[in-house]
């Protein structure tokens, strides 16, 4: 007998829209007798007596077929700490604002569910970083994310003093109010708001932007993702005067350490003490992201591998590649151009590219294949 196939549901509750969508996910997904876990701290608000409830850990995805998505990409990246320690895709519906992680619309809810019923989709491996901090020589924490992993200074009114270095050799020290260390697919997130390039997912590499520098050399970075990265916080303390609440007079004078703070994906926070230094290198374990385009080439593969109670080659990562059956580089390339351009609404308008194609093949259909009589 094959065993059944499972999702792990993620929505964001506080959204009525979301609520309702997910609750269509579970009807659909359930009738089609798959079994729909939900996370315990939605489950009153989703109210759905057909999904069984589990507990949000690293084990609530695990042996899942897919983490399906509800909401924006903040409610993405909280799911991909689920779904990366399972090693399962995360299919994304976009009821946020840009979305860009997302990949499927509201009005798409019905093809979608469609679409993960019958197996066709691919899976794309996604680059991550491990974010190790070290005080006094001693690793103090470990972490990870997908976007983006930044240095904050912990105090608004203060600029913060770093070091930045590139494989063991330092490379600048100057004030900021951050560093923002990005992979490829959080170049259009943090990284893009501090003046950072958009970088192609297809490509590896390891991003370093600089937030509101005051220095000499503060460029973002791009370099290879074999290096590792490190900024240091500069010891020291700081005086800061705490007044009276609005009449900006200074009252009892406080010593405060000029520490910072991490973020990772905006999620995950760790202080940083004066002398602190954060270093950043390529994930050792990717996330997957499950996409739609290009499946209609699979779909009678995916049929014959349902008949054989299997899943077919790069639909699920279970006993197949992630990157099986996915486009070429190209095509990837292309996608995410388009995407770029849907979520940012650029104008195009007056590219002649795609006409010039178009002509091209209708040209080479008439001819005909040279030699055939």
């Amino acid at each position: 007998m094959n065993a059944q196939r499972a999702v792990l549901l993620v929505a964001h509750t506080g959204r009525p829209e979301a609520v309702r969508s997910a609750r269509l996910v579970v009807d659909r997904l359930t009738a089609a007798g798959l079994t729909v876990r939900v996370l315990a701290a939605e489950a009153p608000d989703l109210r759905c007596p057909a999904a069984s409830e589990v507990a949000g850990s690293a084990q609530a995805a695990q042996g899942a077929e897919m983490v399906m998505v509800i909401g924006g990409d903040g409610t993405l990246l909280r799911a991909a700490e689920l779904a990366r320690p399972a090693g399962v895709p995360l299919l994304g519906v976009n009821l946020g604002h840009v979305g860009f992680l997302a990949e499927a619309d509201p009005e798409d809810l019905s093809e979608t569910v469609d679409r993960v019923l019958a197996r066709c989709y691919s899976v794309e491996r996604r680059m991550t970083i491990d974010v190790t901090v070290r005080a006094n020589g001693n690793v103090t924490a470990s972490t990870w994310a997908l976007n983006e992993a930044t240095v904050e200074k912990a105090a608004r009114e203060r600029m913060l003093d770093v070091v930045i270095a590139v494989d063991g050799r330092q490379l600048s020290r100057g004030g900021c109010d951050g560093v923002v260390f990005a992979t490829p697919t959080g170049s259009t997130a943090y990284a893009f708001s501090a003046g950072g390039p958009v970088v192609w997912p297809e490509v590896e590499a390891l991003l370093l932007v600089p937030i509101s520098a005051h220095a000499l050399f503060a460029r973002p970075m791009v370099v290879s993702p074999r290096s590792v990265l490190a900024v240091e916080v500069i010891g020291g303390t700081g005086m800061r005067l705490h007044g009276s609440a609005g009449d900006g007079e200074a009252g009892d004078g406080q010593r405060e350490a000029s520490g910072a703070v991490l973020w990772c994906d905006g999620r995950r926070r760790v202080i940083l003490p004066p002398g602190a230094r954060v270093e950043v290198r390529r994930g050792a374990r990717p996330v997957l992201l499950a996409r739609l385009r290009d499946a209609g080439r699979r779909d009678a593969g995916a049929e014959d591998a349902m008949a054989d109670g299997a899943s077919p080659e790069g639909a699920s990562p279970e006993g197949a590649s992630p990157d099986s059956g996915s486009p070429d580089s190209g095509e990837l390339g292309a996608l995410f151009t388009d995407r770029l351009v849907a979520k940012f609404g650029l104008p195009v308008a007056g590219w002649r590219g795609q006409a010039d194609a178009r002509h091209a093949a209708a040209s080479q259909r008439e001819e005909g294949p040279g030699g055939d009589a």
